[in-house]
């Protein structure tokens, strides 16, 4: 249990998250399964370079400075600075997806507000732990709702595997001893709500 856990949350790393939502906003139908496979290797690459590829290449250095005592980053105030980066590199994907003017207003719409929720965790962090995982996975669950909403899209059976892949993360981070319940349930909330308004308002 311990070792499925641990590769639960690995796969569905908040940093993998944008990925993972963009892989299946452009494959669910719609105008967005119809963009230039030119056009989406470009949407891809940036995305994936500005939330995982940067976020993930400076913990060594942190580590290094002693900012963090593990990649697994425990400690409330172990996250604060790590965060404050990724919101940054989050930002200059954002910046470079507007710049590219075939980007469909959705998708920079999701990239925003992935943006936004990064911003809000790092200040919930200041004060309170979190679980980063569930604000990404609910995030994600709060793009795909937003996305049939907007576009009358049936894609209830991918939600509904989200919703309960969000169950598993959720029952992993707790097996962990990452966070409690109540961290749990307000970071998948969070992140839902966040992401949800951000692209349909």
């Amino acid at each position: 249990m311990k070792t499925f856990s641990k590769v639960i949350s690995t796969v569905f790393h908040p940093l993998l998250i944008p990925t993972i939502g963009l892989i299946l906003i452009f494959n669910v139908g719609g105008h967005f399964a119809y963009m230039p496979f030119e056009h989406k290797r470009i949407v891809y690459l940036i995305v994936f370079l500005s939330t995982s590829i940067l976020p993930l290449s400076l913990i060594p250095l942190f580590l290094l400075l002693g900012i963090i005592k593990s990649v697994y980053m425990k400690e409330r105030k172990e996250r604060l600075l790590p965060v404050a980066f990724t919101g940054l590199f989050y930002l200059l994907g954002y910046y470079f997806l507007v710049r590219f003017p075939v980007v469909p207003y959705f998708i920079q719409g999701f990239m925003l507000a992935t943006l936004i929720t990064i911003l809000v965790t790092m200040f919930i962090t200041f004060f309170w732990k979190i679980s980063m995982h569930m604000i990404g996975i609910g995030g994600l669950a709060g793009a795909l709702f937003a996305l049939s909403q907007r576009f009358g899209l049936d894609i209830w059976l991918i939600f509904s595997a989200v919703v309960i892949i969000s169950g598993l993360v959720g029952t992993s981070r707790l097996y962990l001893n990452a966070h409690t319940p109540l961290q749990v349930h307000v970071g998948f909330f969070l992140g839902f709500i966040v992401v949800f308004f951000g692209i349909l308002l």
